[in-house]
């Protein structure tokens, strides 16, 4: 069989910039900044670029740069602007730093954008709350703000410190909700990753309900899907982590959940891939070697897309540690909803947003009860049947009720409705999708459409 002729990955990372556009070139521009994470390596963000593209929109991004990463590159129609990060922040001078130094390097590269191509939006996605004094000054010229929310920041400090008990922490999270507040304040619309934001943006940041749009971060999964594994198949059992490794992420879990599969219930036939980097990876390996794990755990470091298609086409369970917080209850986990689309079972302690997205498609244990976790991930190892059953339902769920397409189509109306634009009856063209048979790496999809053969792939995760 011959495979269909496609575009590779690496031919559109070494396309040349386009030519830098007149200040009146046609269509709406818009200038996205975010400092959390690389694009595209920040899933959600990349698949917003690509809705305005396909929607008409011009679009620019700063942030900083990954491993590698050129200071300026083009990639899929997106334009990007990168900076060197700054160095690991540590305490609240180191915190300071971080954001002072990103902050100034993302204006002086506004600065270039707005030279090269003129923007009328900007949407800051946090954390930090600080990009709303740089939307505030460009709107001089004429120049709208839109607040993407991907976390709460007060929250944020809550789960990780809890309750301030000094004088210097209560300042630090007043500070916090203040930037939180100015952000609100400023921002022309405001987009929320799930209802309980909304909810928070609406009574806490007393914002119309009219000018909030909750967004969710589904994955396209006409692009997360099943791929028959080209790599041998481990003997026994495969779990599964995938995302940050911070303190608020609960990580360390995974460590002595494998611990006591392993040394306490004997459970030599279980291994676990802990894809994703974060503030807390060196801990978590030195942890691992001090328990004797290294033949049991692996850790990718930083993973891309065809990595992520790779493990958790191959894994048999996957696992979200996230503790039970004020953070955490109430945000919307993309690793669940990941899992799901590559009809992946998980466990999972029970939170708010968690129960929203996973719905009956997860195992659910209280919030903390490591032995609870580890009984989960036993029960759906030692019953096929169950893990079957779960995983084919988690792929059907994602792809009918979480999918990124009819999200895409709320966010490019939140543009569409700041600037007037019109289009047609049915929308954004649809951009470019992948091939039905054979992903970018040239790996066969699992037919979703064979009942009998993705429920045989669930079950065995291996190639006819």
């Amino acid at each position: 069989m011959t495979t269909p002729t496609r575009t590779s990955a690496a031919a559109r990372r070494q396309a040349p910039p386009e030519p830098a556009e007149s200040p009146d070139a046609a269509g709406e521009h818009v200038l996205i900044i975010v400092q959390n994470l690389p694009v595209p390596l920040d899933r959600r963000v990349w698949l917003e670029c690509q809705a305005l593209v396909a929607a008409g929109y011009r679009v620019s991004v700063i942030c900083p740069k990954g491993p590698d990463d050129p200071p300026e590159q083009w990639l899929d129609g997106v334009y990007l602007y990168k900076y060197r990060p700054a160095p690991e922040a540590r305490g609240l001078a180191g915190f300071l730093l971080e954001f002072s130094y990103s902050w100034l390097r993302t204006a002086w590269l506004s600065r270039t954008v707005w030279r090269r191509h003129r923007f009328t939006v900007i949407q800051a996605c946090n954390p930090p709350d600080t990009y709303w004094l740089l939307a505030w000054l460009w709107r001089s010229r004429g120049v709208r703000f839109v607040f993407d929310q991907h976390d709460l920041n007060p929250e944020l400090f809550l789960s990780r410190f809890g309750e301030p008990d000094s004088a210097r922490e209560r300042a630090e999270l007043a500070g916090l909700r203040w930037l939180e507040r100015m952000t609100y304040k400023i921002a022309d619309r405001v987009i929320s990753t799930n209802e309980s934001y909304r909810r928070i943006a609406i009574d806490r940041g007393r914002r119309d309900p009219a000018d909030v749009t909750v967004v969710r971060s589904g994955p396209d999964t006409r692009v997360m899907r099943p791929v028959y594994p080209t790599g041998r198949r481990r003997a026994g059992f495969e779990l599964v982590y995938l995302g940050i490794m911070g303190p608020q992420d609960g990580t360390e879990l995974i460590i002595d959940v494998m611990d006591d599969l392993v040394h306490r219930r004997g459970r030599q036939d279980v291994h676990a891939t802990l894809l994703g980097f974060g503030d807390c990876l060196a801990d978590l390996r030195r942890r691992t070697t001090e328990l004797g794990l290294n033949d049991q755990i692996t850790f990718t470091g930083r993973a891309d897309r065809s990595m992520i298609a790779e493990h958790l086409s191959a894994a048999d369970v996957g696992l979200c540690p996230d503790l039970k917080t004020p953070l955490n209850d109430v945000s919307t986990m993309n690793k669940t909803m990941e899992y799901m689309a590559y009809a992946l079972p998980s466990v999972a302690f029970d939170l708010v947003e968690t129960r929203v997205s996973g719905g009956d498609s997860v195992r659910y244990v209280e919030s903390g009860d490591r032995q609870a976790f580890a009984d989960q991930i036993l029960v759906l190892l030692d019953d096929p049947e169950l893990r079957t059953d779960l995983g084919v339902r988690a792929r059907r769920r994602v792809s009918a009720a979480l999918d990124w397409r009819p999200q895409a189509s709320a966010y490019v109306g939140v543009y569409d409705r700041l600037t007037g634009a019109s289009r047609p009856p049915g929308g954004a063209r649809e951009g470019r999708h992948p091939d039905p048979a054979f992903d970018e790496q040239g790996r066969r999809y699992v037919d979703l459409t064979d009942d009998a053969e993705l429920r045989r792939f669930v079950r065995e995760r291996t190639a006819l």
